[in-house]
């Protein structure tokens, strides 16, 4: 059975969102991921009008639907902080991503859920990360919250499919909420996706606890490291622990279709390979 699939990579926006559009398009991607902020600071200066048009204009150009864009924010976030100096600054900065997608045109916004740094339980720590994106969709109109899985490495939550259903519960507007699945956190969470039992019992829990129509994105990532390691570390496609098979499994699987999937993997250099090579596993 052929599927359509969209896949790109993070890339960068490093002199204009636009010109990660540009990158996308150079290695053949027809989705794409990018920062619309910089990533290593807590305020960014706002996004210039004609950035914003050239972006516009270079996804036009590229055939790229906004559905098919999946904006990642900064890694300094943590919406379940329990400081109250560390929440605050978190949801000011989430809040800024939120409205970047939608002053550029795009539906989701991509996020590690949080942290509990020892300090309050993870109960606590899920209902607060729900709190806070429901205080940025009530200043918002149209962007979605899309929940990244996690490798469950240190303090940080939704490494349990069970954590993101508890986070979806506590928002009010459930169409502006949605889930992403790192394929490489998924492993390393202990969800063994490598073998073919395992792929499809950690879809069908997925399905069970989360739901299918909750999906928004894939982070398609090899893992340098084994099943439950709950170690973050990426690999390239098909040289890692999850093994070429899996990347056949998903790429013919039609619950993928329609939806960012985006590469994460550490050798930008191979993106133009690995896209082909995930394209011609479609339609074998």
């Amino acid at each position: 059975m052929r599927t359509m699939k969209y896949i790109g990579a993070h890339t960068s926006s490093a002199g204009g969102v636009e010109n990660a559009v540009a990158e996308a398009v150079r290695i053949g991607g027809n989705a794409l991921a990018l920062f619309t902020r910089n990533q290593k600071s807590w305020v960014s200066k706002p996004l210039d009008p004609k950035n914003i048009a050239a972006f516009k204009e270079a996804l036009q150009k590229a055939d790229i639907q906004p559905k098919h864009v999946l904006p990642h924010d900064s890694y300094l976030i943590n919406l379940g902080n329990p400081t109250e100096e560390g929440l605050q600054k978190s949801r000011a900065a989430f809040l800024d991503e939120m409205q970047r997608a939608e002053q550029l045109g795009l539906t989701l916004v991509n996020f590690h859920p949080g942290s509990h740094l020892n300090q309050i339980s993870p109960e606590a720590c899920l209902d607060l990360i729900a709190e806070s994106v429901n205080l940025a969709l009530s200043q918002t109109t149209t962007a979605v919250a899309v929940i990244e899985n996690t490798a469950g490495q240190g303090t940080n939550l939704g490494y349990d499919f069970a954590h993101l259903a508890r986070i979806i519960a506590g928002i009010n507007d459930k169409s502006r909420v949605g889930v992403c699945i790192d394929t490489c956190h998924t492993f390393a969470a202990g969800y063994d996706l490598s073998t073919e039992a395992g792929y499809e019992e950690t879809f069908q829990q997925f399905d069970r606890v989360v739901g299918f129509n909750y999906l928004r994105g894939i982070h398609l990532n090899d893992s340098k490291k084994g099943a439950g390691s709950h170690v973050d570390r990426h690999e390239s496609i098909g040289q890692g622990m999850l093994g070429e098979a899996f990347f056949g499994r998903l790429m013919r699987d039609p619950r993928f279709d329609d939806m960012p999937i985006i590469l994460e993997t550490p050798n930008e250099e191979l993106w133009p390979e690995e896209i082909r090579y995930l394209r011609s596993l479609c339609c074998q």
